[in-house]
C-alpha cells in the first residue's frame, strides 16, 4: 500500500487521469454467475459472495456493503474516478472500456491487487484491445507469493507480452 499511496501522490500533481476499479456485484446478485458464485462458497467454506462471514463486517462482494471499499491509504479524492466492476476483468463488465475510449486514454498504469487475478486480467484485456499497458510490481499483490511471481513473469515473458513491468520508485522519478 506505501508505494502505491507514493504513486498515487505524484501521479496526482500532474495531469494523469486516475481511475479507480472496484469489483462487487448488485444486492440481488443479479449480475453475478452462477459459477462464480458457487466457486466463493466452496474457496470460502461454505461463506460465499453475498454472505456475511461470521464477524464478518457485511455482505461479501456486495455494492454499498460496510465491507465493500478501498482502503483508506488508496481510496479516490476528488475528481479521480471510480468504476465498479462485476468480475475479475473490467473490460466487459463495467463501463470501463468506454470511459477510456472517450477519455482518449492510450497507455495504462497499472497497479492493484491481486496481481494474479484481477490485475492480470484487466492487464490481458488492455493488451488485446489495443492499450500500452505498465504494470507496477511493487504496488500490487497477492494471497500466495508464487502465484504473484507468476503473474510478473507472465507479463514480462515474451519481451513483455502483455506489456512493461516496473516498479513505483522508477515510474515516479
Amino acid at each position: 500500500l506505501q508505494a502505491t499511496r507514493k504513486v498515487l501522490e505524484a501521479v496526482r500533481k500532474t495531469d494523469i487521469t486516475v481511475i479507480h476499479t472496484r469489483e462487487g456485484h448488485l444486492p440481488d446478485l443479479s449480475d453475478c454467475p452462477y459459477n462464480k458464485l458457487l466457486r466463493s462458497k466452496i474457496i470460502g467454506k461454505g461463506v460465499g459472495i453475498g454472505e456475511q462471514p461470521e464477524g464478518g463486517i457485511g455482505r461479501l462482494l456486495i455494492r454499498g456493503s460496510k465491507s465493500w471499499a478501498i482502503v483508506k491509504e488508496v481510496e479516490p479524492i476528488e475528481g479521480e474516478i471510480l468504476i465498479d466492476k462485476a468480475g475479475k476483468g473490467a473490460m466487459g463488465v463495467s463501463n470501463f472500456y468506454m470511459t477510456l475510449q472517450n477519455l482518449g486514454i492510450t497507455h495504462l498504469v497499472i497497479v492493484g491487487i491481486t496481481t494474479d487475478v484481477c490485475v492480470n486480467t484487466i492487464m490481458t484485456e488492455a493488451n488485446d484491445l489495443g492499450f500500452w499497458c505498465l504494470l507496477l510490481k511493487d504496488c500490487t499483490g497477492a494471497t500466495d507469493k508464487d502465484n504473484y511471481a507468476g503473474a510478473i513473469k507472465s507479463t514480462k515473458m515474451q519481451g513483455g507480452v502483455f506489456g512493461w513491468v516496473s516498479d513505483s520508485e522508477k515510474f515516479i522519478h
